[in-house]
């Protein structure tokens, strides 16, 4: 592996591993902090200023973040019943095309969230309840989006390097069809072990 590939294998797990773990952190503390403010206000009778603000700013990062990882996964929803009735090649094409146009608009939200992150520094906006620099929250827009333009353009790549017969990938119907096979073969397969004492 190449110094190149090797540093943009390296930036790609990076930029996963800070995708996960501020949707997880995010939820979980967004969750906790919503659990704990209900409870001290119905059962204690005072709960935090702070805590309904900071909460959704924790759960606004994790949406971010975590919609940034999913352009890696393949988890967004997708109708693909049209690149299924047309030939590969053109398949292929309207995926480089619809992941190209994908890529414009995240890198271009990612400079204009930029450009106003700078206003917001410039003008030194605070929040209410916590009192700290509104650039603190607003960072999320430059960042998240400039990771999910990154992720798009890596699939990008990966399309391009893809023979045009591979590049569509089964219907969702066909893939829980599939997993059901192999799932039931699996018990199959275990039922088998357990009435011949794993002799086959």
């Amino acid at each position: 592996m190449g110094i190149v590939k090797r540093f943009f294998h390296w930036l790609g797990l990076l930029i996963g591993w800070i995708n996960q773990s501020i949707a997880a952190i995010g939820i979980a503390g967004g969750v906790a902090l919503a659990f704990y403010n209900v409870v001290a206000r119905y059962v204690f009778g005072s709960s935090l200023t702070w805590a309904g603000e900071l909460t959704v700013y924790l759960f606004l990062w994790s949406a971010f973040f975590g919609a940034a990882y999913c352009f890696k996964q393949d988890a967004h929803i997708s109708i693909t019943i049209l690149l299924e009735k047309v030939p590969p090649r053109v398949a292929k094409a309207l995926l480089l095309l619809s992941h190209l146009v994908t890529f414009i608009y995240l890198a271009a939200v990612s400079w204009y969230g930029y450009e106003y992150l700078q206003l917001v520094i410039e003008l030194d906006e605070r929040s209410i309840d916590l009192d700290i620099p509104m650039w603190i929250p607003y960072l999320v827009i430059p960042v998240a989006f400039a990771f999910a333009a990154y992720r798009v353009a890596e699939k990008f790549v990966e399309i391009w390097r893809t023979p045009a017969g591979e590049v569509v990938h089964r219907s969702e119907a066909e893939m829980i069809l599939a997993e059901m096979e192999e799932a039931a073969s699996e018990e199959l397969v275990k039922k088998v072990e357990r009435k011949t004492g794993g002799m086959l």
